[in-house]
């Protein structure tokens, strides 16, 4: 029994579940306190809405200035003029703000709605049956029934399955889009019969706390007899995850509502600071500052004014002190002077970046119609981040390359096999442009050459699986076999189209010949052959499925006994003389063979032969003396397949059977059962495809065993005791099976290269320590071809090895803390002393267009760095296809196995860097250096004491290219250059181990490829291909970065040109704080007249094409080096706001001089000239001019002059206690106001325009060049195009010096093959 005392603890500490039904009075009042299910995304109820958008504005240092000022002005000792009218700035933006707001709670809202309202079947005990409820009723505790294609209204554990295997299959694209299904199991020991009785279930369970991670679930259920069962995350169903290609499932709710994975996950848009908002907030500071000076010599001179009065007839007498006076007056001037601080330019920005985003994301050139998507912008506010990047960090696989495998070629047991024909015909299928053509296939029926339509098999996801089937052809040529391939996840037509090796395969055909038996060598290797592709066939988690059933169901058959005749006849070809051993012919039977046969190879040895050359060596097998094998295994030999599990008949086993006489049969009957495999990964995908061409074909899939077919034989249940899944530790995953054949527990691991070698026996009689030499040697051919290259290796386990290590097992897996570790180290404990088996090399192809997009980037001045897992041949090889590496450039190689020697090879790459310096080169001809550094040393370097040493090193290297990295080390090293070089950095990746780079870098990019959603929902924009990442820097990037910096410059500019009219003023008014505007104008003209024009300019202005932009790369270094917005930018416009409001000011106060007009008619001429020349400022600003800008600057003039003539018309006391009752009819019926205002208008812009005239004529930037070469024809265009890049290139060409002898790591002698074939890219 749970007591009190324990319930109170496992409240803090742990989560306990029971029926929602339960009497147990302390759980109940537990699981009352969990969330309930209903959901609420929504910032604001009806009630909350006004208070809590009030408390989130006044976060805004802005809001509480301007507020605090409109408050200010309602103390009668020092307002400036009607405090209603002061309120009027603040109401608008906040109000302005608070709709946006509310409109996007709104949206939320009906969301939520929509999500709660869903309907499910809960069990309710009263009733004694499933009723309907709502989503947001459901609670935790209750059981829950799903049927196919309903969605999981909470996080459950699996309780009951109507598969007979107990498991059901989930898609969980809502959740991270991946669309490949997830399998799932129900508890172990739970009773599965053909109902569920929910009144039976009785267990508690036990979990952890919620938390946001996917991938883990930690607990257990203890059933009444006090027998604890472990749980993980295959028993937990998640929330929004959709139930496909199961009937029915029952699960009981663990967490739900916020509690949920789903629901801890959702962070919403993300929020990022930019750069540019960084360095406006500072200079928004500047701006106080100024104003604070402007309102204290205000202030002081008011005290001084006062002082020197004596008793003037024109002033109440009062006893205030003067310098009391001059203190009211500092507070009056920050009143009257308060636009010098932008109000509207943070409402502005916002609008802005919305503008931009909308064309970003409506961008033509960055939509892939494949895919059917455009470029997503999640952070809504760092769009001008794009344009200033200085270092990019890439992924590898999936982000430069397809990430779509294509099994290439592999070395078994040392002898290499190149598949020749599969490059050729996979270079013929893409030459044909069949690269994509895998949305239009065709499935063939068993009887008709007609289309299959694609129809919905029981609950099968067909519409998602087999896509649209159409495209029928009659056909039989071998691109038309391949484009009839029907894929599941990661298994498109080029996966499926693998030629197999035909010395390869001419092995393998001598199981099922009946003529001929193999050679008395090939014994031994068919063994390490067979275990090879049995070990690509089982170690995965490929789902299985036909267009005829659903992918949970497995075809289960009975074994007919002419497959185990045949099975008998298979080895009794390979009698023990044709094994390299002394052993006796005649005292040894089938059965023993096929012990010998899948033992550990011990028995049976050869040294591969590559050549006619090699001799051929064998060795002998331990013997007993009576020369019968000393192995015997300690459980009987079981060919025969768990009774009970087989339900179909000899026939259908018949049309599952890949083998030579399958192969003569008809297309129809292969097409009719045409397998389709849903893969987690592309890699295990491909090396499925790969297995299945050479005829070890996954049938079918289940949690205790796995159906395949090996040559010769019918189909085999291998019972499948445990899945050791892929770790990025451990970077392997490993299967334990009993062998169908041996009845031995047998290990077969595949994973990283470098790991399965370390991990692979050296044996003492030398055989596998051969096939380890020869395979490295493979293995380095096949890195320096490119390719992606995984060890597959395997491990027999004696029985009472295995039982204990099953207990430890047992007890990590039930375990809830720590579970990971302990079954981290469980698995390192048994995938010890490995027997190597042979090695994959996978070809991943570059996507297209990337050695351009890397070319133009790298032409940007941007430092582009590789950050991969895979080996440095392997990169290097890729660095040189896509352009990152050219054959001129020297490659520095760190190679370390210690700190000591990580230190001491740094210090050495920067001592040969300065002898080269030293010889004459210039710092531009670093650019030719490229580091390359493995993951080791790369561990050694992100320590404290080396950081220095790296990045000086680095800052010397045109490309830096990190191998062997984890997501760790990605993000440590992004982290690293961000914060130490100060610079902006852009990551970009594709799959979930790229995330926390990506939410590292100042910029994170997500691709939407092959492995999901991951990063694309961390990321701050997501593209589909990497190509797209050239148009979205260069051009997208300088376009938002350069109209922004503009656009705020220009408000700083009006803004403080504006204040400096009302400052000049009080020098004529004894510092009274006194205006020659009414309030209406002053607090409209900033937030109203003159605010639409640069909102326009900064969402449309173009200073460059996108055309020329992406022709001249080095365009993209004024937005690196923030050209744009400079202190001196900043400073200088103030300047020519202070000298334009001189002009503003007194020119009409000349011309008025001795007049007799009033304070408002001398301030009309004065705000009709700043007007103008604020409005035709920005119209010698702007690069663009089109009927828009036109447009809205004409409406922003008659927008002015409309309000204040209707003010003057109609308006009596509008600004008490003044009249401006007929001022501007009266000012403008006289000509001496036009003249006025044209002659300030031309002086204040005047100095402008010569200056910029100037500098664009004697010594033009880069930008202003490109402006004048785009409004050449097009043959002159192209003529100057050429003639810029020339120059350029001959620019960095007189600043290069070559050096002849830049040393690499002697450790890496197969380097030099690397450099040597650097022409051959991949194509």
């Amino acid at each position: 029994l749970i007591t009190r005392h324990s319930t109170l603890y496992l409240a803090k500490n742990r989560r306990v579940v029971m029926p929602s039904w339960t009497e147990h009075e302390e759980i109940k009042e537990l699981q009352k306190s969990y969330s309930r299910n209903k959901v609420r995304t929504t910032k604001y109820t009806f009630l909350s809405f006004i208070p809590k958008n009030l408390f989130e504005q006044l976060h805004r240092f802005a809001n509480l200035y301007f507020i605090f000022l409109a408050a200010l002005n309602f103390v009668p000792i020092v307002n400036a003029f009607q405090p209603e009218i002061s309120i009027i700035p603040i109401v608008f933006v906040m109000s302005i703000t608070a709709v946006k707001d509310l409109w996007e709670d709104q949206r939320r809202r009906k969301s939520d709605q929509k999500v709660n309202n869903r309907l499910c079947d809960v069990y309710d005990r009263k009733q004694k049956r499933y009723v309907e409820r709502r989503w947001a009723e459901v609670c935790v505790g209750d059981l829950v029934r799903l049927c196919c294609n309903e969605i999981i209204p909470a996080d459950m554990v699996l309780l009951h399955s109507s598969d007979p295997n107990g498991v059901c299959h989930i898609e969980t694209a809502n959740l991270d889009g991946e669309t490949n299904l997830k399998q799932r199991q129900v508890v172990r020991d739970l009773p599965q019969g053909s109902e569920f009785v929910p009144e039976n279930y009785s267990s508690h369970i036990e979990c952890e706390n919620p938390n946001n991670d996917l991938r883990r679930f930690r607990g257990f259920m203890e059933h009444p007899g006090k027998v604890r069962v472990g749980l993980h995350s295959e028993n937990l169903l998640l929330r929004s995850c959709t139930v496909r290609n199961t009937e029915t499932v029952i699960g009981i709710v663990v967490y739900a509502g916020h509690e949920t994975k789903a629901m801890q996950n959702n962070s919403g848009p993300r929020y990022k600071r930019s750069k540019l908002e960084r360095r406006l907030n500072m200079d928004v500071l500047w701006c106080v500052i100024l104003l604070l000076l402007m309102c204290l010599i205000a202030a002081v001179g008011h005290g001084f004014w006062l002082s020197g009065l004596q008793n003037p007839i024109y002033m109440i007498p009062d006893d205030t002190h003067p310098a009391l006076a001059a203190f009211y007056m500092f507070w009056t001037m920050i009143i009257v002077l308060q636009v010098l601080i932008p109000i509207s330019l943070y409402v502005s920005i916002e609008i802005v970046k919305l503008g931009q985003i909308y064309f970003i994301q409506n961008d033509l050139d960055l939509y892939n119609p494949v895919l059917d998507t455009g470029v997503q912008c999640r952070a809504l506010n760092i769009t001008e981040d794009l344009g200033q990047i200085q270092f990019l960090f890439s992924d590898k696989t999936g982000t430069l390359t397809e990430n779509r495998m294509l099994f290439r070629r592999c070395t078994v047991a040392g002898t290499e096999y190149p598949h020749h024909e599969n490059a050729i015909s996979l270079e013929q299928y893409e030459d044909q442009g069949c690269g994509d053509a895998d949305h239009s296939l065709t499935l063939r029926s068993r009887t008709s050459r007609k289309s299959l339509s694609c129809k919905s098999l029981s609950c099968n996801r067909s519409s998602v699986s087999l896509n649209t089937l159409t495209a029928e052809s009659d056909t039989h040529s071998v691109h038309d076999t391949l484009r009839r391939h029907t894929p599941g996840a990661f298994s498109g037509t080029m996966e499926c189209a693998v030629v197999p090796d035909p010395q390869l395969q001419a092995k393998l055909n001598t199981l099922s010949s009946a003529m001929r038996s193999p050679p008395r060598q090939q014994a031994a290797e068919i063994s390490h052959i067979l275990d090879f592709f049995l070990a690509l066939t089982v170690c995965n988690t490929v789902v299985v499925s036909s267009p005829t059933q659903p992918r949970h169901v497995m075809p289960v058959v009975r074994t007919p006994l002419r497959s185990l005749e045949e099975m008998k006849a298979m080895f009794q070809k390979l009698s023990l003389p044709r094994f390299p051993s002394s052993l006796s012919q005649n005292t040894d039977t089938p059965t023993s063979l096929t012990k010998k046969l899948f033992t550990r190879g011990r028995s049976a040895s050869y040294f591969p032969n590559n050549s006619p050359q090699t001799p051929i060596m064998t060795l002998q097998s331990p013997t007993t003396p009576s020369g019968t094998p000393s192995y015997t295994p300690s459980t009987p030999v079981t060919p025969a397949l768990s009774s009970g599990a087989w339900s179909e008949d000899v026939d259908d086993i018949q049309k599952a059977k890949v083998n030579s006489a399958d192969e003569s049969e008809s297309d129809d009957e292969d097409e009719a059962e045409e397998l389709l495999y849903e893969a987690e990964s592309p890699d295990e995908a491909a090396l499925v495809q790969a297995a299945k061409a050479y005829g070890c074909t996954l049938l079918g899939r289940s949690p205790e065993q796995v159906l395949v077919v090996v040559p010769g034989t019918g189909p085999l249940s291998i019972p499948l005791l445990h899945v050791l899944p892929f770790h990025s530790a451990r970077k392997r995953m490993s299967v334990v099976v009993r062998h169908p054949l041996t009845g031995e527990v047998v290990v077969y691991t595949k994973g990283a290269d470098n790991v399965i070698m370390e991990l692979a026996e050296a044996a003492e009689d030398g055989f596998s320590r051969e096939v380890m030499e020869r395979t490295q040697r493979n293995l380095d051919q096949y890195a320096r071809e490119g390719l992606r290259t995984l060890c597959v290796a395997k491990k027999v386990l004696e029985e009472q090895e295995y039982e204990a290590w099953l207990k430890r097992h047992e007890y990590a897996e039930t375990s809830i803390e720590n579970r990971e570790e302990l079954l981290l180290e469980s698995a390192e404990r048994l995938e010890t002393n490995l027997t190597l088996l042979g090695a994959t090399g996978i070809v991943d192809r570059l996507q297209e267009e990337v050695p351009e997009t890397i070319e133009a980037l790298q032409e940007a001045g941007i430092k582009v760095w590789v950050l991969t897992g895979d080996k440095q041949e392997t990169a290097i090889n890729i660095a040189f296809a896509c352009k990152l590496l050219r054959p001129t450039d020297h490659i520095l190689m760190a190679n370390c196995d210690s700190k000591e020697t990580c230190e001491a090879r740094l210090h050495e790459l920067q001592h040969e860097i300065r002898q080269v310096t030293k010889e004459g080169v210039s710092e531009d001809d670093s650019s030719d250096c490229v580091l390359v550094i493995d993951g080791r040393t790369l561990d050694y370097t992100l320590q404290k004491e080396l950081q220095g040493s790296f990045l000086e090193l680095t800052c010397c290297c045109r490309s830096v290219i990190c191998c062997r990295s984890t997501p760790l080390q990605k993000s440590q090293v992004v982290r690293l250059v961000r914060d130490k070089l100060k610079v902006m950095t852009l990551a970009i990746g594709d799959g979930a181990n790229d995330v926390s780079m990506i939410q590292m870098a100042d910029v994170g990019i997500g691709i939407s490829g092959q492995e999901g959603m991951q990063a694309v929902m961390s990321s701050d924009f997501a593209i589909s291909r990497f190509k797209f990442l050239r148009k979205l820097i260069l051009v997208h990037g300088h376009w938002c970065y350069t109209r922004l910096a503009n656009m705020i410059l220009y408000f700083f500019y009006k803004n403080v040109m504006y204040v400096n009219l009302l400052f000049w003023y009080q020098f004529f008014c004894g510092f009274s704080g006194s205006t020659m505007t009414n309030s209406w104008v002053l607090i409209f003209f900033n937030l109203l007249f003159t605010s639409v024009p640069p909102i326009i300019y900064g969402v449309l202005d173009k200073d460059v094409s996108g055309e020329t932009l992406l022709d001249l790369p080095d365009l993209y270094k004024s937005g690196q080096n923030s050209q744009a917005y400079l202190p001196s930018t900043f400073w200088m416009n103030i300047l020519d706001a202070f000298y334009q409001s001189l002009v503003c000011f007194f020119i009409p106060y000349f011309a008025y001089t001795g007049s007799d007009i009033g304070v408002f008619s001398f301030g009309s001429p004065i705000n009709g000239s700043a007007l103008l020349i604020i409005l035709l400022h920005q119209l010698i600003e702007s690069r663009t001019v089109t009927w828009i800008h036109t447009a809205i600057l004409l409406f922003s003039a008659l927008f002015y002059y409309a309000f204040v003539l209707l003010f003057s018309l109609t308006c009596v006391t509008c600004n008490s206690p003044t009249n401006p009752l007929g001022i501007e009819t009266k000012m403008m019926s006289d000509p001496l106001y036009y003249l006025v205002c044209g002659l300030t208008t031309v002086l204040a812009l005047l100095p402008r325009i010569l200056c910029r005239t100037f500098c664009n004529t004697i010594c033009p930037s880069d930008l202003v060049r490109a402006q004048k070469m785009e409004r050449l024809s097009a043959q002159d265009y192209s003529m100057s195009l050429r003639q810029w890049k020339e120059n350029k290139a001959a620019q960095r060409l007189s600043s290069r010096h070559v050096p002849q002898n830049l040393s690499v790591n002697a450790d890496m002698p197969h380097l030099t093959d690397c450099i040597a074939e650097a022409g051959a890219v991949l194509s």
